[in-house]
């Protein structure tokens, strides 16, 4: 379940009205709120993976609701959706350009497995093309260095069972488009396990009769899980301290931060 914005911007107002340490306007919370998710969000990936080398270590709890390192993974769930790349006949590559800039959430994070589709496999006897038209392989990704001298070598060339990519940047009329692809050989259809960067998070209002700002549904709420809305509150609190200029809520917040952390590794 996703973080109510709602909630958590009246609570910023509350703990800030309350300890009369100033306001922070829709805009200022609004950009507080992209900083304060996108630092959560980039946090899973190393976190996970110095949660993993106690999991090889076999030195964590492995309970149904007590990995941690499970627990994590779980966090990124949302984030995490299979996706299908075209073909661009002009640039002789692949690429993702989602119908929607929401379709996914934000842009492409991560690429996981690169599943490589060939309608004729043409590495096959006739008699095995017969019983297996078609088959899907598992893309090996690297750099385009190192794809120039594999694809080039008569022993290693990449084949239908083994097919290789690397990814690259357009800055032509590709340039919406997250990831672009080449593989070796052609396939005929590609999708890739990806993981997505959260939408950006907003909070809207409209203009009630005395003036006053009232939330609206069109806002656009947290991506995260809602077990992280008090690290969202206490990282909003600890940039709005910035901006009202008052040190104590920037030391109150990041000593919160800080334990929370410490708990949750420990």
């Amino acid at each position: 379940m996703a973080v109510n914005i709602n909630t958590v911007y009246q609570t910023v107002l509350y703990i800030l009205n309350k300890e009369q340490r100033g306001y922070i306007s829709p805009s200022e919370f609004n950009s507080l709120s992209k900083l304060v998710q996108d630092e959560i969000f980039q946090s899973y990936f190393p976190d996970g993976n110095q949660l993993n080398r106690v999991n090889q270590n076999n030195t964590q709890n492995d309970t149904e609701f007590f990995n941690v390192y499970e627990n994590n993974r779980y966090k990124l769930y949302p984030f995490e959706h299979e996706v299908s790349f075209n073909y661009d006949t002009t640039y002789d590559c692949w690429n993702f350009s989602p119908t929607s800039p929401t379709a996914y959430g934000g842009t492409i994070r991560l690429l996981g497995s690169i599943l490589a589709t060939y309608n004729s496999n043409v590495n096959t006897t006739s008699a095995q093309v017969k019983t297996n038209p078609f088959i899907t392989s598992i893309t090996q990704l690297t750099s385009k260095s190192d794809f120039n001298k594999i694809t080039r070598s008569k022993l290693t060339a990449p084949s239908q069972q083994h097919p290789l990519a690397y990814q690259y940047s357009l800055t032509d009329t590709l340039s919406s488009s997250s990831v672009v692809l080449n593989i070796s050989p052609k396939p005929d259809s590609l999708t890739v396990n990806c993981i997505f960067e959260p939408t950006t998070p907003s909070w809207n209002s409209t203009v009630g009769s005395l003036g006053q700002l009232l939330f609206s549904e069109n806002s656009n709420n947290f991506q995260l899980d809602i077990s992280e809305q008090y690290n969202i509150i206490v990282g909003i609190l600890k940039y709005a301290g910035v901006i009202i200029n008052d040190p104590a809520i920037i030391q109150v917040a990041e000593q919160e931060a800080q334990q929370v952390s410490i708990n949750e590794k420990s």
